[in-house]
């Protein structure tokens, strides 16, 4: 998928019991019913790359196949809070793909889990359209800054930067759906305009993060 050197490849069938200590019976039966197969397909170290390493000394890729398209945000986190290292998920439904990467950082009392900051998330896109690449340069810790901004469409910015401009889009989108329905339900005419005045700014606001 992201053509990476052969220094890289692990290319490992990764069992879906091998996360039963992290899930309750419900979950194991969401992951039977959507995950078809996982599958570790990279490495991305110094060992693998010949680049330095920052605050991230590794990033793992894994491709996971679906028996059926939905939204598996929180098996992909239970899976990434299992793993002490950061990794890029691509997901593949037929000729679907999406891709995910969460920013964490270790857990303060457990070490063997994660603690998820922010996760980013493209859309779903045809196999043929999937724009993504991953930039072997700089250091370990640009690869995965570079991905992040590749899927969110922010640019020049840390990954914390990242982080906290995508919390303040969540929370204008927030603003800006209430809004909404405060504008649909209002009766009185001089509130419905002091609303879109409203709804205008946030609006604003909301094109002006980048």
């Amino acid at each position: 998928m992201f053509d990476l050197p052969k220094h890289t490849i692990v290319d490992k069938s990764i069992p879906k019991n091998a996360f039963d200590n992290y899930i309750n019976t419900q979950q194991k039966k969401l992951f039977s019913e959507y995950i078809n197969k996982i599958r570790w397909t990279n490495k991305l170290s110094t060992s693998t790359t010949n680049l330095p390493s920052k605050e991230i000394e590794e990033i793992q890729t894994f491709t996971i196949h679906l028996k059926k398209k939905g939204d598996i945000k929180n098996l992909l986190e239970i899976i990434d809070k299992s793993i002490p290292y950061h990794v890029i998920f691509t997901i593949q439904f037929e000729n679907e793909i999406l891709l995910s990467v969460a920013k964490k950082h270790p857990h303060p009392t457990n070490e063997n889990n994660s603690v998820i900051d922010w996760v980013f998330q493209s859309e779903w896109l045809n196999s043929d359209k999937f724009k993504f690449n991953l930039k072997l340069k700089e250091s370990i810790d640009f690869i995965l800054v570079d991905i992040c901004s590749q899927i969110s469409g922010d640019k020049d910015k840390t990954i914390d930067e990242l982080v906290q401009s995508n919390l303040e889009k969540q929370s204008l989108n927030k603003q800006i759906a209430k809004l909404h329905q405060q504008i649909i339900s209002c009766k009185q005419f001089n509130r419905k305009v002091d609303l879109n005045i409203e709804l205008e700014r946030i609006k604003k606001i909301h094109e002006n993060i980048s």
